[in-house]
């Protein structure tokens, strides 16, 4: 009598087959997209690196000449460095100032809804083309900086982005300004924080930066960290903002010439395909670098509840 019913429940051949073909028919406009457009250029990017490609012509086979070859590269360096200078300032501001919102957006309110709403809006539309216009707009020397600076008596009329010592930063001016994502996403783990936690050091006579540190940066640390790391890779992918800004070619004198408009110069413009990709992996290198120094930092800073002491 087992053995009827194991037999029973023991799907037939032809239905499991039926089974494998709906779940493989599902599964397969990702599997497609995957593999045609995930797969297939990563390993195609990782070849062509050691390659003298142009686009128009077939592969060559050079070796790491590439690699190479950006060592002797100045631009190359001089890109990096802005990328470097980016980030350094450009994702510290991002954080503090997500969290600073974050923080004032959990008091209760009728109206924080709609407050919330507004201040994300930047980070919808801020990676696009018109706001990246109308950023160059207001920073040039008959922009709206320059006359809201002449209301206070203060008159420039200097060009902020085609100054060499101010144009970077209208760029990281810009990512600080969308930091709606970061916000929200430390809105919801300053929302998972017990309220009694904070009641307890009100008992103590707990002032307000001393819970501040005692309670919501340690309870925030992991949402800190995974912020922290998706900033940073973003940090160092930035493109659109500095192509549209700089006119796409990193004015003035490379001081907005971040990596990935250098890599897009190389390969799009100049049709050094293979040199392009090979700074690709470089890219992936250092993004790599980071991601596990963080990882390996974490150890030290963040708390998790769970964790034995």
């Amino acid at each position: 009598m087992d053995s009827n019913a194991r037999a029973i429940a023991r799907p037939r051949p032809r239905q499991a087959l039926a089974d494998n073909l709906a779940g493989y028919a599902f599964i397969g406009p990702w599997l497609f997209g995957f593999f045609a457009f995930s797969l297939i250029p990563i390993f195609s990017s990782a070849y062509f690196s050691f390659t003298r490609y142009d686009l128009l012509s077939s592969p060559v086979f050079i070796g790491a000449k590439n690699y190479a070859a950006m060592l002797r590269d100045s631009v190359f360096w001089k890109s990096l460095g802005v990328t470097f200078f980016y980030v350094a300032f450009a994702v510290p501001l991002r954080l503090i100032f997500a969290l600073l919102l974050a923080m004032l957006f959990n008091r209760k309110s009728r109206l924080m809804r709609l407050y919330q709403a507004v201040y994300y809006f930047p980070s919808i539309v801020g990676g696009s083309i018109a706001v990246a216009v109308l950023w160059r707009r207001l920073f040039k020397d008959d922009g709206a900086i320059n006359s809201i600076l002449a209301v206070f008596g203060i008159d420039t009329h200097i060009s902020w982005i085609g100054n060499p010592k101010t144009a970077i930063w209208t760029l990281i001016l810009l990512a600080a300004w969308q930091f709606g994502s970061s916000m929200l996403i430390f809105l919801a783990g300053l929302k998972q924080i017990p309220e009694s936690y904070y009641e307890s050091a009100n008992l103590d006579g707990a002032g307000s930066v001393r819970k501040f540190v005692s309670i919501t940066i340690p309870q925030l640390s992991s949402v800190i960290l995974f912020n922290l790391l998706m900033q940073t890779i973003n940090g160092f992918t930035v493109f659109t903002q500095a192509f549209v800004i700089s006119g796409g070619n990193g004015d003035p004198m490379n001081n907005t010439l971040v990596y990935a408009l250098y890599l897009y110069q190389k390969s799009f413009s100049y049709y050094e395909m293979g040199y392009g990709c090979a700074m690709a992996w470089i890219l992936v290198l250092i993004i790599s670098i980071f991601t596990a120094l963080i990882f390996k930092s974490s150890s030290s800073w963040v708390y998790y509840e769970s964790k034995e002491n």
